[in-house]
């Protein structure tokens, strides 16, 4: 069974620079499991946080299954992430460090079946940073339209 991408947050490779990509298993309790297999989840406004030394991604939105009546849970509610210790304490040097944070970039099912997160720790980019890329990604547009003709 290939990956199957549910989710993808677009706007995260805009507003960040990726410094460093993690798989991350996500717990998820309830109908969840089965409203992602329908692909009804957003990133778009998630977001990593360090509490205790876990890793936890808020502000996920996963919308609650049709058929699940009352064992759907609320939508945002904060899930935590698993991954290796080692993994974690880079994740938390990290954030520490100013400016830097977690952004969840998908979420998809492997291989195996099993929900996965790819988060990255990311630094913002200023404004210049971001028309600097549209310019690029403009200017290699023209070029490709250039060279379709010649």
């Amino acid at each position: 069974m290939p990956e199957r991408v549910v989710a993808t947050n677009r706007k995260a490779r805009h507003e960040y620079h990726i410094l460093e990509r993690f798989e991350a298993g996500i717990v998820l309790k309830g109908t969840e499991v089965k409203s992602l297999r329908q692909g009804k989840a957003n990133l778009s406004d998630a977001y990593g946080v360090v509490e205790d030394g876990e890793i936890f991604l808020k502000n996920a939105h996963i919308s609650p299954y049709e058929m699940g009546n009352r064992w759907n849970l609320p939508e945002r509610r904060d899930r935590k992430l698993l991954l290796q210790k080692r993994e974690i304490k880079r994740l938390i040097g990290g954030v520490t460090r100013k400016g830097f944070t977690i952004v969840p970039l998908r979420v998809y099912f492997n291989e195996k079946g099993l929900a996965k997160v790819e988060i990255a720790l990311a630094r913002g980019k200023k404004t210049y940073d971001k028309r600097e890329d549209i310019r690029r990604r403009d200017l290699d547009r023209d070029d490709r339209r250039e060279q379709k003709w010649h």
